[in-house]
């Protein structure tokens, strides 16, 4: 299903090589005053070809909007926006070599011949740039309610930077982050991230890496038990984010390391509000928002488009063979992901709080 939603319902379509793709946002409440600069700058952050570390391919990734907004205000109706594909090069890609790590095979098992295998065809990351446009403007509707949502690569490999966690938050400082070209708090670390992607491309091999997402202002109360979690509905977005293998909210995986002595959040009240005094549950207990600042993390395999020789089998003749990809790609996605990350999350956050 390319659909998603309760209170919103967002629906997907596109391929990578196709002549366009787009979204359809529904449940968007009318009035809204949208800033279109705000969107093209967030589109701006995922967009790719603009330097090294990411892949050549040119896109200007405009979006059209066809319905839904009159002079810059959202009118209540579904919004739809398509983004013109200007810059494919289907040539690059063999229908019958299956190329490891993509959905070249699970796509073919699912759709047979008609699969779209240029450039990943629906399964390709460009597929999210108009999840990008949806959540720039959920972002809009949320920060009219207080909400800031901001991310930073916390990893790169094996090289770390610190984890919100272990920072102070505040909206100035995600702000500043998504101004960077790549998104960290440190930029010395951040070069060595760089170096990292570098060196991988110069081998013709790919990294993937980690990044941490945080919502501030959400107040207590929001989300519901079991299937309804604030959790849960974050991680169906993220999931449908091409390349998240895994993801962790708070402490996460560390919390197998710690006893409940020191995993637990002290409550602490300064007369008027209740607080916790450390936030290793990432702002949510029982799937429902406590009021601190909800923190997450998702890991992002490598690329697994890379020229190296591989192993694959060739579907045509029923033989194995060997690939080496060509085309224009990527050798770390994460820090374009970054912003896909906020808006989904943005996305998600909209549709627990309607």
């Amino acid at each position: 299903m390319n659909t998603w939603g309760n209170k919103i319902k967002i629906s997907i379509f596109g391929e990578s090589h196709g002549a366009a793709i787009g979204v359809v946002l529904d449940g968007i409440p009318s009035g809204l005053p949208l800033d279109m600069d705000f969107i093209r700058r967030e589109m701006l952050r995922r967009a790719p070809g603009q330097n090294s570390l990411s892949t050549p391919r040119k896109e200007a990734d405009e979006v059209e909007i066809l319905s839904g907004v009159m002079n810059s205000v959202t009118t209540g109706t579904p919004i739809c926006g398509i983004i013109k594909n200007t810059n494919t090069k289907s040539k690059d890609y063999n229908k019958n070599l299956l190329r490891p790590g993509h959905a070249d095979f699970t796509g073919f098992q699912k759709y047979g011949d008609s699969h779209d295998f240029r450039g990943g065809g629906h399964f390709s990351g460009r597929i999210t740039a108009p999840l990008v446009f949806a959540g720039a403007i959920a972002k809009q509707l949320l920060s009219q309610k207080g909400i800031s949502i901001g991310s930073h690569i916390k990893q790169i490999y094996d090289i770390k930077e610190p984890s919100f966690m272990d920072s102070p938050l505040s909206k100035e400082l995600l702000n500043e982050i998504s101004l960077k070209d790549f998104p960290v708090i440190s930029d010395e670390i951040g070069e060595k991230m760089k170096q990292a992607i570098l060196g991988a491309s110069s081998e013709k091999d790919s990294v993937g890496g980690i990044i941490e997402c945080a919502v501030l202002g959400l107040a207590a109360g929001i989300g519901s038990p079991f299937f309804a979690s604030l959790e849960s509905v974050i991680s169906s977005m993220m999931f449908s984010i091409p390349a998240v293998k895994g993801i962790e909210f708070g402490r996460g995986f560390d919390f197998t390391n710690l006893k409940g002595s020191v995993a637990n959040d002290p409550f602490q009240t300064d007369g008027e509000k209740i607080f916790t005094t450390t936030n290793n549950n990432g702002g949510i207990n029982g799937g429902i928002s406590n009021g601190m600042p909800v923190l997450f993390s998702v890991a992002m395999k490598p690329t697994p488009s890379i020229a190296q020789t591989q192993n694959t089998v060739d579907t045509e003749k029923m033989e194995n063979t060997t690939i080496e990809i060509k085309g224009r790609h990527d050798p770390c996605i994460v820090q374009r992901a970054a912003v896909v990350v906020e808006c989904g999350t943005a996305l998600a956050v909209l549709d627990s709080i309607l």
